[in-house]
């Protein structure tokens, strides 16, 4: 009889991804970043294993959205006390922290669980298109999003 095979944490192989965000759907990006950080791509996935690669996001001041979502659309936040609900525009946002905008798309699809923040510690997004990481990347190892 044969045996089922369950890959183990220390047989991970984590790869790094520059994702250029220039002119692409938010939501369509942040479902690819989402499957890197899990580690869906991977031949040997496990949903009970933190198996995802690293991912740097880079020109995320340049993200579109599809319609009438860059004046309508609202992100929400509570401090947990009375009368601490608040609510920011998705364009001054995108303004002041548009890294936030795909931080918080990534981290809505991600699954609500104990891999959740480690998987989200491996996101790294820019708002321009310099960054510090450009020592990890060898050639041919840079993803489009598109």
């Amino acid at each position: 009889m044969k045996k089922t095979y369950q890959p183990k944490s220390k047989d991970v192989d984590r790869k790094w991804h520059l994702i250029d965000a220039k002119d692409v759907v938010l939501g369509r990006l942040a479902t690819q970043v989402a499957n890197l950080l899990m580690g869906k791509h991977k031949r040997d996935y496990a949903n009970h294993i933190d198996m995802g690669d690293w991912v740097v996001v880079i020109n995320s001041k340049d993200i579109k959205v599809t319609g009438r979502k860059e004046s309508q659309k609202l992100y929400y936040k509570h401090s947990g006390y009375p009368g601490g609900f608040k609510e920011v525009s998705y364009a001054k946002l995108k303004k002041e922290r548009p890294e936030r905008i795909i931080e918080l798309a990534v981290s809505r699809m991600l699954p609500k669980n104990r891999l959740q923040s480690i998987r989200m510690g491996r996101l790294k997004v820019f708002a321009g298109s310099e960054h510090i990481y450009e020592e990890k990347f060898g050639k041919g190892e840079k993803n489009n999003a598109s």
